[in-house]
């Protein structure tokens, strides 16, 4: 196939210079890590390392692991490694009980941040020269923001529409000549859906091309983006803690997702060993950043679960690729682009004093990730009047967008009547199509 035309020549770096850059920026990093943030210098000081130990990438598994509740346990900003008179920008998920993961930017945060959603707009075709309709959402949430600035950086104009508002959506795309779109899958779902309704065919509209990201979706959603927009439809992985969408992104090979990893360095591990894994064999993934200032994280424990290949891409790219994510080492789900937690729902369950018998289904209904809450009522609550039950309905649905940030159908069911068991609870029945994985099987 013809190369792709490159954001920046490092995508085609040889190998021996990535490796290069990638330890100088490493050991600048540990230091920095050691001399300004008190919760690595005490890992460090446990482990009996010092950064002077640090001498290329290939010392990275002497660094310890961080996690999400390193991140929560340091709240709002004991992880930041800067001054806040350097930092321009804060951005936040949500967290297991109501708490945000907080994450600073530098204006070389931003800038990395920005090359990288740059990469991935012109690995999937766009140029300076088109129209780019930003259909994620704006504020704490990265995707509004992180796909402005990289389409801003490549030099293309931004349509900052944010989500919502459907038809009014798709008379922006035909009215502005919209060139790519950038939206969750399951929204890019939703517009193809709503051109059909109404009456357009997808092919007079302007559109070659679509990012999407921040939630899972198959390959069989891909092909109905594509059928329903008449577009190619590429893919983007991130999250707030590592940066925002561009970690890394689909290429026109659609053959995995190219990592920036002059800024991520990307691992596989064992999520029970914590051992590295080689080339294509499915474990944790994992990433230091080693391009961060103020935020950065040493060897971040992602909970997706992927594989990686280090040989070069047919579009010409030298960048270490990762397989879409097969789900997680752990119970979090992804609702229409927000992090929710079992433990998150629960936590609002006791706060408005219900039972903590309860059960989430998540689906996905007319390509749209819907979550309900099944919840118990206690035996005194039962004999209430249905007027109570639906004012303790509403009431619990309000609390549940508060915290969450998204919404959910909730069922209060009689008592006793949620399925029990001896071991551990099923509290999450999944219906979306998604795909098992087996840590340590090769990649296909």
């Amino acid at each position: 196939m013809p190369q792709d035309r490159y954001f920046q020549q490092i995508e085609t770096a040889s190998r021996d210079y990535l490796r290069a850059v990638q330890s100088a920026r490493l050991i600048q990093m540990v230091r920095n890590c050691y001399e300004n943030v008190p919760f690595y210098k005490a890992k460090f000081d446990a482990l009996g390392l010092l950064p002077g130990d640090i001498h290329s990438i290939d010392d990275l598994q002497k660094l310890p692991f961080t996690t999400k509740q390193d991140l929560r346990d340091n709240y709002p900003y004991g992880l930041f490694a800067v001054s806040p008179d350097r930092l321009v920008r804060i951005h936040a998920s949500s967290g297991t009980t109501g708490k945000q993961t907080v994450v600073g930017y530098t204006q070389e945060d931003v800038l990395h941040w920005s090359e990288g959603a740059a990469r991935a707009l012109v690995a999937a075709g766009c140029t300076k020269n088109d129209y780019v309709h930003v259909s994620y959402g704006y504020g704490l949430f990265t995707g509004g923001l992180g796909l402005h600035d990289g389409a801003a950086l490549l030099g293309a104009t931004v349509i900052p529409v944010s989500s919502g508002n459907t038809k009014r959506q798709v008379q922006i795309l035909q009215d502005f000549h919209s060139d790519f779109l950038c939206c969750t899958p399951s929204y890019a779902m939703f517009i193809g859906e709503t051109v059909a309704e109404m009456g357009i065919d997808p092919k007079t509209l302007p559109l070659r091309g679509g990012i999407f990201g921040a939630e899972p979706w198959t390959p069989n959603m891909r092909k109905e983006i594509e059928r329903l927009l008449a577009i190619d439809a590429h893919d983007i992985y991130g999250l707030s803690e590592i940066a925002g969408p561009g970690v890394s992104y689909d290429c026109m090979a659609f053959d995995g997702l190219h990592v920036c990893e002059d800024y991520f360095y990307p691992e596989i591990v064992d999520p029970d060993t914590l051992r590295s894994l080689p080339d294509g064999e499915y474990g944790e993934l994992v990433f230091t950043c080693i391009g961060k200032e103020a935020l950065p994280l040493l060897r971040y424990r992602t909970r997706d679960i992927s594989a990686l290949t280090h040989e070069t891409c047919s579009c010409g790219r030298t960048f270490v690729r990762m397989h879409k994510p097969r789900g997680r080492s752990d119970d979090m789900l992804i609702i229409r682009g927000v992090n929710v937690f079992p433990s998150q729902v629960e936590h609002v369950i006791l706060e408005q004093g219900l039972e903590p018998n309860y059960q989430i289904i998540v689906e996905r209904v007319d390509n749209l990730d819907v979550m309900t809450v099944m919840v118990e009522l206690s035996d005194a609550m039962f004999s209430d009047s249905v007027s109570a039950i639906e004012v303790a309905t509403a009431r619990l649905r309000n609390a549940m967008l508060s915290t969450l940030g998204v919404s959910a159908n909730i069922r209060l069911v009689d008592p006793r009547t949620l399925p029990r068991s001896e071991g551990k609870a099923v509290r999450v029945l999944d219906k979306r199509n998604v795909t098992e994985y087996h840590v340590g099987a090769k990649k296909e």
